[in-house]
This record gives C-alpha cells, structure tokens and sequence, in this order.
C-alpha cells in the first residue's frame, strides 16, 4: 500500500515527465505541419518595422548597428529607442549613424515617456533614433510602436542579430493573414561561427554550453511543440514578430517584470474568441543573442523569468481559469508550467527533505527519479541537437567531446541551478517583484573575420 507521501511524489513525478515526453514525439518532423518551414522566395517585399530598445548597450550596440545595416531586405525600417541611457549609448548611435533631427509625427496610439528627440542616420536612412525619457523597456518598446511605419513589427533585443534569410521567412509567414504574432529561433552569440550554421561550443564557457543546450531544447523541442499545439504562452522578447494593429489593440506592452510573456498572453486572451487566428513558432526565421557567462548572471536571468511567470499566472487567472482544458495556451501553462514546474518543484523539493529527516520511504522512488533525471536528460539533449541539424544548425566535428561534458553538466547542476531559481524567483516575486535584475553584457563585439579584417 502506498503512503500519501509516495502517492503525491508519483502524481509529481509523471506529470513532469509527461509533457516533456509529449513534447519530445510532438516536435519530430513527423508531425510538422504543411505551412511550418517557410523558406526564402521571391514575393513582394511588405514593410516590416524593427524595433530595439536599448538602455545602458554600449558595449553591444556597435554589434546591433552593423547586424541592422547588413539587412539585406528593401522595406526593412530600424527604430533604435534610448531608454534615458546614463552610458554612452546614445553617443555611439551618433557616431556610427551620423544621426540629424527630423520631425516624424507619432500615431498617440500608445502611452510611453516624452521623447526629448527623434534622429535620422545620415548613412543608412531606413534607421531612426528616438532618445527619450527613461521609462522601462516596455515604454520603450511602446514608444517604438507608435514611431512605427510598417504593419509587422519586430521586436529584437540590443545584443541580438538576425540572420539574412530571417525578414524573408517572416515576410513569407505573414502573407498568411492568420498570423498574427510569431516567435523567431533563437541561438546562442557566443557559439556563432563565421559560417551562419554551424555552432562552436569551444570558445565559450562550460557555463554558456549549458545555456545553448537549454535553446536548442527550449525552442526547438517546447516551443515547436507547443505552436503545433496552438499552445504558445510565451514569445520570446530576444525575438518577437506582431502586427502591428494587434499590438495597438491589446494596449501595447505593459510595464511589468516579463513584458514578453504578458504580451504573449495578452495576444492570447485576445485571440480567445477569434479562432481563425494564430500564433506560431518561426523555426526557421534564426537570430543570435548574447546570454549571461556567469552563474551570478545566469541566476538573475532565470530569478527574473520565474518571477514574470508568477505575475502572469496571477494577471492573467480569469483567462487561463476559462476553460483550460479547451485552451491549449491556459491548459500548457497550468498543468505543465504551474503544477508540473513551479508547484512541482516545491512539492519534489520538501517531500526529498521530509524524506531525509523523518524516515518516510522515499528512498527507491528517488532512486527511480535520479535515474530518470539522467536517461530523459541524454535523450533530451539528444533530441535537441539532432533537431538542431534538421533545422540546418549543428556543431562542430571538434565539439564532441565539449558537447559529451556539456550535457553530463546540464543533467547533474545546470538543472538544479534552474530548480533553484524557480524556487528562489517564486518566493522573492512576493517581496521584491519590481526588481529588473538586468544581466551585465560583456562589453564584446561579435565581428566576422571580414569585418575583422576591413577593421
């Protein structure tokens, strides 16, 4: 006869592993769907309106400036925001723009800060600046929008780059009236060779592999899972694609802790009624950005993402409360994101410490979890690399032996540092949820050898 302790523990542990194996035989290419991989071909260019914020990104944002000037798409127009930067951002805006005044009327759809002025690069004109009052990055974003253009708006990061073929296949996607929003792939800056597809694990850090892993494994495994399932609750801010009239109409971003998230769910509720439309995973449509090299970094980043998690389960309760098991995006969230995730490591966490001081026998259903951790976590990882290079994204030949020592870390501390944030963000989002945490770049610029070389 089971004890109540054994019973939770297995009710725990087979809903934490059961999403991830759905997701695992979901996200094979045995299930793709007709319209998923769009590729490069000729059709008539729409306008699309790139949005970068940016606050504090000198060390990065000669990256962004000449990631944005080798676009090689006619309709593309880049929107830098100043956030109130104190650092010489906007200094080096002027300096590798030659940035003048202009005067371009804003739509007043949206709320955000004053902007004290808007520039015009002198070399690239598709590129404007907007220096204005520090006001988060959701004011900023917001501010973007309304500077706004063109119908599809991206939103990137400062320390993110996009690859060539990237405004092509979303230009392809968004024919498709359907869509309404989209989350591009994202990979690792640091692993980025010279050659657009293959990654290098050999001149980064144990610490920043693990990271890469996690992409391949986020992206490539839940989200392209997830898109099938028309189960999106989350589109990722290093690489976000809206119409732009449903930005406007959802009220822009708010000002919260994980302004991606909240847009993504916001789109969702929006979208609840209107089932002809939709939200997709972008496989195909590729960036880079830069991820923390330091665990101090890393927990800060993960503590910040556990807490936007926790302020959206209680935003958004009405919504994902209504008919979740209707609802791919509020059954996804709650049944694996909040019971199997969050409440599940809590509940895993004290039934271990029950275990070791009050002699409950838990020890060979431990013994079963250990063993699963690292079975699911090879294969996972497996999984992962293997639909890297379906996707035409693979490694190295040197980087075997890196990769081997990659996953065994992942499965035996990277995993528990994740654990450990997502314990740790829960708690602290109660006492502290306005603090940012904002991660420290490393002040590098990622160049190819040509540019190198022209350097």
């Amino acid at each position: 006869m089971l004890s109540i302790e054994q019973i939770i523990f297995l009710t725990f542990f087979l809903l934490s592993i059961g999403f991830p194996v759905a997701h695992c035989i979901h996200c094979l290419p045995l299930y793709k769907k007709r319209s998923e991989r769009v590729f490069h071909k000729d059709a008539k260019e729409k306008g699309i309106s790139i949005i970068v914020p940016c606050y504090n990104e000198e060390g990065i944002i000669n990256t962004s400036i000449k990631s944005m000037t080798d676009i090689k798409y006619s309709k593309a127009e880049v929107i830098y925001i100043n956030d109130g930067s104190t650092d010489l951002t906007i200094d080096r805006l002027h300096k590798e723009l030659l940035l003048r005044p202009v005067q371009k009327p804003t739509n007043h759809k949206l709320d955000f800060k004053k902007v004290f002025q808007l520039y015009q690069s002198s070399r690239y004109p598709n590129i404007l600046v907007a220096d204005k009052i520090n006001g988060g990055k959701a004011d900023a974003l917001n501010a973007g929008i309304d500077f706004a253009s063109h119908d599809i708006v991206i939103t990137l990061d400062a320390d993110t780059i996009l690859t060539d073929d990237a405004l092509h296949i979303i230009n392809r996607t968004f024919e498709n009236e359907k869509v309404v929003a989209a989350g591009g792939m994202a990979h690792v800056l640091q692993t980025k060779n010279n050659g657009e597809s293959k990654l290098s694990l050999l001149k980064t850090n144990l610490l920043v592999r693990a990271q890469a892993l996690d992409f391949l494994k986020s992206f490539y495994i839940k989200k392209l899972s997830l898109s099938r399932f028309n189960g999106l609750s989350i589109i990722s801010g290093v690489f976000g694609i809206f119409r732009r009239d449903v930005l406007i109409e959802v009220g822009g971003y708010r000002s919260t802790i994980g302004e991606d998230i909240d847009i993504t769910l916001n789109i969702q509720q929006y979208l609840l009624d209107k089932k002809d439309k939709k939200v997709v995973f972008l496989p195909d449509a590729v960036c880079y950005t830069e991820l923390p090299e330091t665990f101090r970094d890393l927990f800060k980043q993960r503590v910040r993402w556990q807490k936007a998690f926790v302020d959206c389960f209680f935003y958004y309760k009405s919504f994902l409360g209504l008919r979740f098991f209707k609802n791919p995006v509020a059954f996804f969230y709650l049944f694996e994101g909040f019971l199997g995730g969050t409440l599940g490591v809590y509940i895993m966490t004290g039934l271990f410490i029950e275990g070791l001081f009050s002699g409950i026998s838990l020890f060979e259903f431990f013994l079963v979890f250990i063993a699963y951790i690292f079975i699911y976590g090879y294969i996972y990882n497996w999984i992962a690399v293997e639909m890297g290079e379906y996707y035409g994204y693979d490694f190295q030949e040197e980087d075997t032996k890196a990769l081997l020592t990659t996953i065994i870390f992942d499965i035996y501390i990277f995993r528990f540092i994740i654990i450990f944030s997502i314990l740790y963000g829960s708690i602290s989002y109660f006492f502290n949820r306005k603090n940012w945490n904002k991660v420290a770049r490393t002040g590098r610029e990622y160049l190819s050898e040509e540019d190198k070389t022209a350097a």
